[in-house]
């Protein structure tokens, strides 16, 4: 086994696989930035372009995309609120209000070292696992994949404390949007309204567009002024603060890795669910859950984690069935054909060098981009200091620019506008968007495999309790809904014993 680990990482040190690898990760930065685009787009308008190459080569740029999109896409999640792909969603929770607070160099220097330490942990779980890839991937199934989509829609208000009423208003308005269009196990259209475009569902890069990039630079429009407070003597500091944060903080490393890691070896996920699972967590595990949303390093640090380490354990059932574990591994199914290598169980034995240069190629990616966005994350964090008037519009031409990009439709843009106006309702009125977004990202996949689930079992409930992994999650939903209660129980007792011993003193 060490030997084919020191093989794949030799067959990247040919100069033009090391060049393409470089460019791969480039490409990946830029697009990161660009808001809605993300790493899929970037796969499949690259995926032609290799026809020529060798595999190893063409792995190589496919490795470095994947790598170096996180990255980009944290920058402008903590800059602008405006993630650059659907997983950094979560990352704008925190990394925003830092820089809302003048901390954008502790915010990206965090984010930065999470991507790169998820990175390598990620690496480290999926070399460990892919020989027993095979048992892993056949624990899951219809039932599992429902329980992990209710376990995220039940983590949902633990994101927004003291907002739980709201925050299930629009986890239930997600719900109802994510209901819109062709249901693949029934077979019929639902709230079409005759529109072809809305038969595959809301398009959720598009959506995220509006709700995040558009919202955003409306609201900033409205209140003028700049994202962070402008000082006399302007300077981007808490780099190396952040940078050092994130070592300090292991253990937040350590959940979001292994939380990344498992999630993206679960086929047809995703790595939104990843980043949504790993900040609730930490927010759960903290003694702290209210400074959450109002700029605790932790939740960059874990979701920056999580999004890295999924990106690896994602080739697991990918390589191992052909199942893809997400729209990222889809487009990239289509290049492993397009070089002649069919994703299976043969694969793991006829291209295992392959697929260890793949996974030294991510591992490297993640650490160059991180590096890179490092070097420019000073000149990048003065865009917090730019008159909004000048931004906005700027942000909101990249913006639906990148939203038609994504399939080339103009009802991209329009779809980008009505959630641009309503995302920017929900910031007037104080209302979570992260639960739109998880509601609209787990209702289709737990719907899907409900009914696939009913089907299977001759409608009988209890397929969701036959199986450990199914019983394991069942104790998870239960205790995400219990663990808040009982922990402010605790925190109440606490309280009150220490006013009492004052009382007595």
């Amino acid at each position: 086994m060490l030997d084919l680990w020191f093989t794949g990482f030799l067959s990247l040190l040919e100069p033009q696989v090391l060049l393409f690898l470089m460019l791969g990760m480039i490409i990946g930065l830029f697009v990161g930035v660009l808001p809605g685009l993300g790493g899929t787009t970037a796969l499949a308008l690259l995926t032609p372009v290799t026809f020529g190459l060798e595999p190893i080569t063409a792995l190589a740029l496919a490795g470095g995309v994947m790598g170096g999109t996180p990255m980009g896409g944290a920058v402008t999640a903590i800059l602008l609120n405006t993630p650059g792909q659907t997983a950094n969603a979560v990352t704008c929770l925190d990394g925003y209000p830092l820089a809302q607070q003048g901390k954008a160099g502790l915010a990206i220097g965090a984010a930065a070292s999470a991507n790169a330490l998820g990175g390598i942990l990620g690496t480290v779980s999926v070399l460990v696992i892919l020989p027993i890839a095979t048992q892993i991937v056949l624990l899951f199934g219809p039932p599992e994949f429902f329980l992990i989509a209710l376990l995220g829609l039940a983590l949902v208000a633990t994101t927004s404390r003291g907002k739980m009423l709201r925050a299930l208003v629009t986890g239930a308005l997600g719900l109802m949007i994510a209901s819109i269009g062709y249901n693949a196990v029934t077979g019929t259209e639902r709230f079409t309204m005759g529109v072809e475009y809305l038969w595959d569902g809301i398009h959720l890069a598009p959506a995220l567009v509006g709700l995040f990039a558009i919202a955003e630079m409306i609201n900033l429009s409205i209140k003028g002024g700049t994202i962070a407070k402008v000082d006399e003597n302007m300077k981007i500091e808490g780099l190396g603060d952040g940078l050092l944060e994130t070592f300090r903080q292991w253990p937040t490393v350590l959940r979001g890795s292994l939380i990344g890691t498992l999630v993206g070896a679960t086929p047809g996920v995703g790595v939104t669910v990843a980043s949504f699972l790993s900040y609730s967590m930490t927010v759960q595990a903290s003694k702290d859950p209210e400074s959450f949303g109002k700029g605790n390093i932790k939740g960059v640090i874990a979701t920056e984690a999580a999004i890295n380490a999924k990106d690896g354990a994602a080739l697991i059932p990918t390589l191992a069935f052909g199942l893809p574990g997400g729209a990222e591994m889809a487009v990239f199914l289509g290049l492993l054909v397009l070089h002649g290598m069919q994703p299976g169980p043969l694969m793991l034995i006829n291209n295992q060098v392959e697929i260890y240069g793949l996974i030294w190629a991510l591992t490297a990616s993640c650490i160059v981009a991180s590096f890179i966005g490092l070097l420019l994350a000073r000149p990048l964090a003065k865009l917090t200091y730019v008159d909004t008037q000048l931004l906005a519009p700027l942000i909101i031409v990249i913006s639906l620019v990148g939203s038609y990009a994504i399939d080339l439709t103009i009802e991209n843009v329009v779809l980008s506008m009505v959630f641009g106006l309503i995302g920017y309702l929900m910031i007037r009125f104080d209302y979570p968007r992260i639960t739109l977004v998880i509601a609209l990202v787990l209702g289709e996949i737990a719907e899907r495999n409900y009914h696939q689930s009913m089907l299977i079992s001759d409608d009988s409930w209890s397929v969701f309790l036959t199986r450990t992994t199914s019983l394991v999650l069942v104790i998870g939903i239960v205790s995400s809904f219990l663990y808040p209660v009982l922990s402010s129980m605790v925190r109440k007792r606490i309280r009150a014993r220490k006013a009492a011993m004052e009382v007595r003193s």
